[in-house]
């Protein structure tokens, strides 16, 4: 395993002279760590002491990083994650707000679009399978990413909160609108209103995370969910969770017309022909069931 900011490269091992060769630098390694293991990029927001909250510098930060990772074929799955015990406090009210206040609007503009950039423009749609690992203290802001991640599994002693009521704002960006799509109506209502905390066990049960496990399980439970979608064809897994995104706004007539067009794109750039290879491994070897288990990726 490598770590941004502590080892900060990754390469092969000459196997005569043990040293690095082609070793190709982290992203990161201040505001934003990186450690890449078997595949899982594990992206920790690093600002422990101030429960990683996010500051226009770790935007920008995070950024860069996840553009880096992007096309870094060390990085099959992203996990989000925080440093020390917690996922993020949410934004930095005084670097965010206080500190931005005499600035023009373009320029507070240019700080809000780069977070946003990050934070759900881009993982929406990010090409790579993400999942949102909460391990502690998860509040206002922070949901956004939570919730843009595809997947999300939170420790059971996490604590949740939309707290933006307490200090005399609406949670808004986009954050109504992020809990909304994963919340119900009541639900969403009621923390909003409120301000009141919930731990991992009622995120799960609202749904706002797939599952909560305890805290001592969270890191293995999470390498055992990114090595399942590491199993799956990345051209067609890519699809399909853009897909899915794609058609929730759209009539059942444009889904059906998208999601055939969308199938017919997969079949031309997987460069596994993994339908072929799954049919022929069902069909003529019946050697594998789809409903049980992916096919056998056979990339040669």
């Amino acid at each position: 395993m490598s770590r941004s900011g502590a080892v900060g490269t990754v390469g092969k091992t000459d196997a005569k002279t043990g040293a690095k060769t082609g070793a190709a630098p982290l992203p990161g390694g201040n505001t934003v760590l990186v450690e890449l293991e078997d595949g899982i990029a594990w992206v920790s927001m690093n600002r422990p002491e101030k429960r990683n909250c996010i500051s226009p510098t770790l935007a920008a930060e995070m950024l860069a990083v996840i553009n880096a990772l992007e096309a870094d074929r060390r990085c099959q799955v992203l996990v989000l994650t925080g440093a020390g015990d917690s996922f993020s406090a949410g934004m930095d009210l005084k670097e965010f707000f206080r500190d931005n206040d005499h600035l023009s609007p373009p320029e507070r503009a240019h700080i809000y679009r780069t977070n946003a950039a990050w934070q759900w423009r881009q993982f929406q749609f990010y090409p790579k399978p993400t999942i949102a690992m909460v391990n502690g203290w998860c509040f206002g802001g922070a949901f956004t990413p939570l919730v843009s991640c595809d997947l999300a599994i939170a420790a059971e002693e996490a604590t949740f909160g939309l707290s933006e009521i307490n200090w005399g704002i609406i949670p808004a960006g986009v954050l109504t609108k992020a809990v909304s799509q994963v919340m119900s109506q009541r639900d969403c209502l009621y923390y909003i209103m409120t301000g009141a905390t919930f731990d991992g066990r009622k995120a799960a049960a609202m749904g706002l995370v797939n599952e909560a496990v305890p805290l001592r399980d969270l890191r293995a439970r999470t390498r055992q969910l990114a090595q399942i979608l590491m199993e799956k064809n990345p051209t067609v897994l890519r699809a399909a969770k853009h897909a899915y995104r794609r058609v929730r706004t759209m009539s059942w007539d444009d889904a059906e017309d998208y999601l055939m067009s969308k199938m017919d794109q997969v079949r031309f750039f997987d460069e596994e022909h993994g339908r072929e290879q799954g049919l022929q491994q069902f069909l003529d070897e019946k050697s594998y069931k789809p409903g049980l288990s992916a096919y056998r990726r056979d990339r040669a």
